[in-house]
C-alpha cells in the first residue's frame, strides 16, 4: 500500500525523468502535466518523425534526441541545434506540444 509520501516521491522522480530534455523552468501545479506532455511529444516524434519547415525522420529524432527550449524545439540537446519548430514564448511552445499530442491521440482513436 502506497502512502502519500511514496506517491509524491514517485511523482517527483517521474517529473525529473520527463524534464531531462526541457531547458526552461516549469513551476506550479501544472509542471507535472507539461513535463509529461513533452515526453509524449518526444515519443510521437521518435515513432513518426516530424514534417514541419523541414522533415526529420523518426531515426533522426532517435539518434539525436530533441530538446525543448524557451523559444524552440530542437533536434539535439540545446537551442543551438537544428530547429524543429520555433515559438514566441514557452507558453506557445507548450500549447503546440499539447495540441499536437491531442491531434495524434485523436487520429489513433479513429483508426
Amino acid at each position: 500500500m502506497f502512502n502519500i509520501e511514496q506517491i509524491q516521491k514517485n511523482n517527483e522522480q517521474e517529473y525529473k525523468n520527463n524534464k531531462k530534455n526541457i531547458n526552461f523552468r516549469l513551476s506550479g501545479n501544472n509542471k507535472y502535466y507539461y513535463a509529461n506532455q513533452c515526453r509524449i511529444f518526444k515519443e510521437y516524434l521518435e515513432k513518426y518523425g516530424f514534417n514541419g519547415f523541414k522533415h526529420y525522420s523518426a531515426q533522426d529524432i532517435k539518434d539525436k534526441g530533441i530538446s525543448f527550449n524557451e523559444y524552440s524545439i530542437n533536434l539535439g540537446y540545446n537551442q543551438y541545434c537544428a530547429d524543429i519548430q520555433r515559438f514566441n514564448n514557452k507558453q506557445e511552445l507548450l500549447g503546440f506540444v499539447i495540441g499536437y499530442n491531442e491531434a495524434l491521440q485523436g487520429l489513433r482513436k479513429n483508426h
